[in-house]
């Protein structure tokens, strides 16, 4: 459909997955063990799928009848016991135990070879050392990360137990939340079959028949947990959910009279008590996070990687550079618009990064750019990515929940702040070309526009879709990405039994169902399905005929589609452009089962699709689902040992009741805690930790979310760590610290922007903390100062920070005005920022005065004004003069 700009430098799609493999430490797995991983992903993203769509009773329903046999329903902890088993069944499937490279591993074979120094190589104690280590590399190690140890298959059995007994023992599990879990049944009375295990066991000393096999269920829950959470990512993690866990039993013990840290004692809480309320009730592993991951995030990672198997990653990457790779530093610019694109699809910084810089970094590279720009250009804007609207990444879907703010209106806010945000991207690329003479692509390297867009305009109706959803019906978040995902789907199937020969007979059926489900729903009141089962009950309104058109528009012609694709299987598609992931899935499976030609069919390969998508959903699911599971023990143990008003009047202390070091607090803290963990982590124990601080200190609480949020992307690029950054470098073949430090100064409007609209809640379209209306904006003597202005002072403000970071404009700039250029930069953005800290200075010194006002904020903003359009003046009048010099030399020689 469209050509790639060539480059031999671009990675190849095995190349990219290898890398990401790498980064992400996870395996590489071939033959039954990939079909196994590929069996339990399509098994999770059904389930989620069910749940989104029919909700916690699981039936089978007789066709056109309105019989239905209920199989079970499911109560929401034993809803979340298995989206939770399922990650971490994943989890321990595809993250090797170890690779044999750690700590742990290297002692060991220190021991072995210091046996071996001592007692020689024909001792039996050499022996034996030798066969034990071998026995322990066999049963844990996974050193090429292409196998599935002994010891994966023991902890998925050992994860199995809790959501069977969560599904055969609620009841119980009912009474032990007010009775303990110490009234629950030993091991040998809720399976009596084991009881000869438990009187064995109990025999050699362990009182395995006293002890609740809820307890036992509980405890292997949890370290199941803090495992999965150490393979996936990473011990800091691990042990800082493990160290909250310790803190939970012996908080107690922290003495009342310190000054600081005796607000964090806590009452004195049993283990039974501390498993009990992290593992049987909704304030632990399976609190809030776990459950916006049930109901929301999964659904959102599904629909994005169905969008992105469905060929629209590469369809986006095309679009943006016949848009803007013409241009001066074309191939940066389209790293811009690109990555904002795909980072709505991944929602990872890293997986953004290498996906989209394996295609914009080498073509940066070969127009002039160096190799760490080019890496920290495509890792800032890959972080920004879940930023943009309407699909945004995990930690929007929280937002969500811990505010009570529709998903809708998160959008509407977030929109300003994050095309500020890329716009300054634009400018910097922009000044960086202009510096070193980059020009663009030629065109013929690139797809013509006009043609690319005809070829596949399609892929912006999901989003399209998407928006109408929730904005325009309102439907809830679980519902809307529901919608789009099966509208994803038909779309496909639409396109693949799309042709000349077929292309009247298809669209005229698809239309005529849909004109017979507008016409069901206006005289019945309901589709055309219930109609057959006499479901009817009155004529509807015009309306609801539509919207209720519309929302089954996506089945019909999916189902249209599917008969096409039945009667001819192997019809040519000109417009089915798959990812090549989904291809090359399709042809390894036909040669597995020996039939090629049931897979590379027309009808083969939208089948792989729906699979395909639903295996890479489900793994990229599994980390997030980690993430939030060991994240909830942190507010969990922060609202069992009622530690919330202390820790609130611990912060208010530290931070000195100033606003500047409250904010400052939260931006350091977010940046340190993002550094190595995903944002949704970083954002839960941040807003667990301080959220009702924020509150008290009368921050609008959307923005003061979206402010932690965007200073948690900032650790992606942030050195020491900067992942997204070092996986850039790694596609660059840069060097990682210094483009981590570029891509760290390239994302500095990361850290102004949130300063903007905290102070200026206009910016995000708020006012008195809800989205404004058209009533609001009219009201000019509060939208021109409160919104417009503020707006303006951003993207100015933001071009200004572009000159600064650069140190370009029309020539080079000196370091003097670059301090200038970022001192007015903070004026026309926030210069609240300015005025309050000069307040707190004052009011440190003893003299106090008021600068928190409208008057002050305006005045300040016209400073910055008159300042800026001075050093661009200034600027191109001494680029002016040094054009001159030159030419006035040359004429005296």
């Amino acid at each position: 459909m469209s050509s790639q700009p060539p480059d031999s430098q671009a990675l190849s799609a095995e190349e990219q997955e290898q890398l990401l493999e790498e980064i992400e430490r996870k395996r590489s797995l071939t033959g039954k063990a990939a079909i196994l991983v590929a069996v339990v992903g399509v098994l999770f993203s059904a389930y989620q799928i069910w749940l989104v769509a029919r909700g916690t009773t699981f039936y089978v329903a007789v066709p056109f009848t309105d019989v239905r046999y209920t199989i079970t329903s499911l109560q929401q902890l034993q809803r979340d016991s298995i989206h939770v088993a399922f990650a971490l069944v994943l989890a321990f499937l595809l993250f090797p135990t170890s690779t044999g490279d750690g700590r742990v591993a290297r002692a060991g074979s220190e021991v072995v070879r210091g046996v071996r120094n001592r007692f020689g190589a024909d001792s039996p104690l050499t022996t034996i050392t030798d066969r034990l280590a071998d026995g322990v590399r066999w049963a844990v190690m996974d050193a090429d990360r292409e196998r599935i140890t002994p010891v994966d298959v023991l902890l998925i059995l050992l994860t199995v137990m809790s959501p069977l007994y969560m599904l055969g023992q609620f009841d119980e599990i009912r009474g032990m939340r007010a009775l303990g879990l110490g009234s629950g049944r030993p091991v040998d009375e809720v399976y009596p079959v084991l009881e000869p295990v438990v009187s064995l066991v109990s025999a050699v000393g362990v009182p395995l028949d006293e002890i609740s096999y809820a307890f036992i269920v509980g405890v292997i829950g949890m370290l199941l947990v803090l495992e999965a959470t150490r393979r996936t990512l990473g011990f800091f993690l691990m042990a800082l959910v493990a160290m909250f866990i310790v803190y939970a039993r012996w908080g107690y013990l922290l003495p009342t009279d310190l000054t600081y840290l005796g607000a964090l004692a806590i009452p004195e809480l049993a283990w039974t008590s501390i498993v009990r309320d992290l593992w049987f009730t909704d304030q632990g592993v399976f609190g809030t996070p776990v459950q916006v991951s049930v109901r929301f995030i999964y659904v959102f990672v599904l629909f994005g990687a169905f969008l992105e198997m469905s060929g629209a990653g590469k369809w986006f990457i095309d679009l943006a550079y016949s848009l803007t790779g013409t241009k001066t530093g074309g191939p940066a610019k389209a790293s811009v618009v690109a990555s904002g694109f795909m980072g709505m699809l991944s929602g990872s910084s890293v997986a953004n990064t290498v996906t989209t810089g394996a295609f914009t970094i080498p073509l940066m590279k070969r127009s002039g750019y160096s190799p760490e720009f080019s890496g920290a250009v495509e890792s800032s804007v890959s972080s920004g990515g879940q930023l943009l609207p309407p699909v945004m990444g995990a930690a929007a879907f929280l937002i969500v929940e811990f505010t009570g703010t529709p998903f809708s209106d998160v959008i509407v806010a977030a929109a300003l702040p994050a095309i500020a945000f890329f716009f300054g991207m634009w400018v910097m690329v922009h000044l960086e070309a202009s510096r070193h003479g980059i020009g663009g692509l030629d065109r013929s390297q690139l797809a013509n526009l006009r043609e690319h867009f005809v070829q596949g305009w399609f892929y912006l109706l999901p989003l399209f879709l998407l928006l109408y959803f929730l904005i325009g019906l309102r439907l809830s978040i679980g519902r809307s990405g529901w919608l789009t995902i099966v509208a994803v789907v038909a779309l496909i199937a639409l396109i693949a039994a799309y042709n000349e020969r077929t292309r009247v007979p298809l669209l005229a059926t698809v239309t005529l169902f849909t004109l017979a489900e507008f016409a069901a729903n206006l005289i019945a009141g309901v589709g055309l399905l219930g109609l057959l089962t006499g479901a009817g009950d009155g004529a509807g309104s015009f309306g609801a005929a539509v919207e209720s058109t519309i929302s089954a528009f996506g089945v019909i012609a999916l189902a249209v589609s599917l008969v096409f694709l039945l009667v001819d299987p192997n019809r040519d598609s000109p417009l089915l452009d798959l990812d090549p992931a989904v291809d090359s899935a399709a042809r390894d499976v036909g040669e597995r089962i020996g039939r090629p030609d049931l897979t590379t069919s027309t009808l083969g390969r939208f089948g792989t699709f729906v699979v395909k998508s639903m295996d890479s959903g489900a793994r990229t699911a599994t980390t997030v689902v980690i993430a939030v599971a060991a994240a909830g023990v942190i507010p969990g143990v922060i609202a069992v040992g009622g530690l919330g008003p202390n820790l609130a009047a611990l912060i208010r202390a530290v931070s000195a009741d100033s606003y500047i070091l409250l904010l400052l607090l939260i931006g350091v803290s977010s940046i340190i805690l993002g550094m190595g963990m995903p944002t949704t982590v970083m954002y839960i124990i941040i807003i667990s930790m301080l959220g009702t601080t924020l509150q008290d200190f009368g921050l609008v609480l959307l923005a003061a979310h979206l402010f932690v949020l965007y200073f948690g992307l900032m650790a992606d690029v942030t050195p020491p760590v900067a992942i997204a950054a070092f996986a850039a470098a790694g596609v660059a073949k840069a060097d990682e610290f210094k483009t981590g430090v570029i891509a760290f100064m390239l994302s500095l409007n990361k850290i102004l922007v949130p300063f903007a609209f905290v102070f200026s809640p206009g910016i995000l379209l708020l006012r008195d903390g809800r989205i404004m209306g058209a009533g609001d904006l009219l009201d000019l003597s509060y939208s021109i100062p409160e919104v417009l202005v503020p707006i303006v002072g951003m993207f100015v403000g933001v071009y200004a920070m572009g000159v600064a970071i650069i140190g370009y404009y029309e020539g080079e700039v000196s370091n003097p005005h670059r301090v200038l250029f970022g001192l007015s930069s903070v004026m026309l953005m926030a210069p609240m920022l300015l005025l309050l800290v000069v307040q707190d200075v004052g009011r440190a010194a003893g003299v106090w005065f008021i600068l928190d006002t409208l008057t002050f904020d305006l005045a300040l903003r016209g400073v910055g004004v008159v300042l800026f359009a001075a050093l661009l003046k200034a600027n191109r009048g001494r680029q002016e003069e040094d054009e001159r010099q030159p030419a006035a030399g040359t004429v005296t020689d």
